[in-house]
């Protein structure tokens, strides 16, 4: 069992939605703050028996936009997660911000409390293109907040951005990319337009304003070959880093360790148990101040389980995957799933480097539709022979300090 864990916070709230944003975020509901406020410091300090059971090596605010909800706010939930838990004083501490609802007092007061990486939406450098998407922000006060956030003491700034959207041209694409490089960030997280059903952007499906696949296909490959030459290496399909600077709580998804959510539609994973609390609001605040249940889903993975999430997560990253490591986790023979990987490898889509397996560039282009071929080889060879794991009591192991690490004290 792990000993480390990282902790998400939802901030559910923003000024205005996103055409382009699913994820569970509210606009125009700033009179929920204070009711939301108080529900999320009682969540956690009931959970103080699970956070001590385990050292928090990073916590993520997101949303939502954290900062549209106040960065005392923010302060006061972390030295809550500090009193109720145990955080190493080098923990990385990530809080997503937008460019207009961030100020410099904002700054020194959460790099005071320490916030020490910031991840700022800043999505296109072109202001036209950021008013079709809904973005409330201008280029200009992305330079800004960039500049005032490393006047503030962050030397960990990233930067969101998007490509493949309405009306965006591979020149527009490579601007914003230049631009974004000319703020020098730590960081950058490059994302595909994902058309959602229910967003307004979704409108556009099948629109001759949105770049086609083979556009937004070479958008991409422009990203990894640019970026690569300025000294971001690629990380995970979408992320892009200087030396030291990979989000650490992100690998935690993808490298199959332990996190644990608070707010409406937070999830957690912690040993073979995944959970996720309701979508809603009003139902996660009074169910945390009535005693009620919050949760929506809740399941206990079986070593089959526990595989395909090796192979689908563990295949979105450069480090890839490992022959030895599937076989000592999941006593499993890696033998079906070699043959396949030796295919993509002919097509260059995939690379064998000693014991390890990643995808190309090419292949993370593909990855959905790679990944889904290896778990239905993984399900042909996988459901005979291999024991199911027993339940495990998810926080009865108390972790041991290491040697030379320290912990907020309270």
């Amino acid at each position: 069992m792990s000993k480390k864990l990282g902790i998400y916070v939802h901030i559910p709230f923003c000024a205005s939605k996103c055409a382009y944003c699913d994820f569970y975020s509210l606009a125009e509901c700033d009179r929920l703050m204070p009711r939301y406020h108080n529900a999320l410091l009682q969540h956690v300090r009931e959970a103080a028996p699970q956070l001590q059971a385990r050292y928090t090596d990073s916590v993520y605010f997101g949303g939502g936009t954290p900062s549209y909800y106040g960065a005392r706010r923010i302060c006061d939930v972390f030295n809550a997660l500090k009193r109720a838990g145990l955080i190493y004083k080098t923990a990385e501490v990530t809080m997503e911000a937008n460019p207009d609802s961030i100020r410099y007092h904002d700054l020194l007061l959460l790099r005071s409390e320490g916030v020490n990486r910031l991840s700022l939406g800043a999505q296109s450098a072109n202001d036209d293109i950021l008013k079709l998407i809904g973005r409330r922000h201008s280029w200009r006060q992305v330079v800004s907040a960039v500049k005032r956030a490393r006047d503030a003491g962050f030397d960990n700034v990233s930067l969101d951005l998007i490509y493949g959207l309405p009306s965006q041209q591979r020149e527009d694409w490579a601007d914003t990319l230049g631009k974004a490089l000319e703020l020098e960030p730590d960081h950058l997280s490059c994302y595909g337009l994902k058309l959602e059903e229910g967003t307004p952007i979704y409108a556009y499906k099948d629109s001759a304003i949105l770049p086609t696949d083979d556009e937004q296909a070479d958008m991409y490959l422009y990203t990894v070959e640019t970026l690569d030459r300025y000294g971001y290496h690629q990380y995970e399909i979408s992320n892009f880093a200087k030396k030291g600077k990979e989000c650490r709580h992100n690998l935690k998804y993808w490298l199959l360790q332990d996190y644990m959510g608070f707010g409406p539609a937070a999830a957690s994973s912690v040993g073979d148990m995944r959970y996720t609390y309701v979508s809603d609001l009003k139902a996660y605040i009074s169910g945390v101040q009535n005693g009620k249940n919050i949760l929506a889903e809740q399941e206990r993975l079986d070593l089959l389980g526990r595989a395909a999430e090796y192979l689908m997560l563990g295949l979105r990253t450069v480090r890839g995957i490992s022959e030895k490591e599937y076989h000592n986790l999941y006593r499993s023979d890696f033998l079906p799933l070699r043959e396949l990987l030796e295919e993509f490898r002919h097509k260059g889509w995939a690379v064998n480097e000693g014991d390890r397996w990643h995808f190309t560039p090419s292949g993370f282009l593909l990855s959905n539709l790679l990944i889904g071929l290896l778990l239905e080889k993984q399900g042909e060879y996988k459901l005979s022979g291999n024991p199911w794991v027993d339940s495990m009591d998810l926080f009865t192991e108390r972790a041991e300090l290491p040697e030379g690490d320290e912990v907020f004290y309270h």
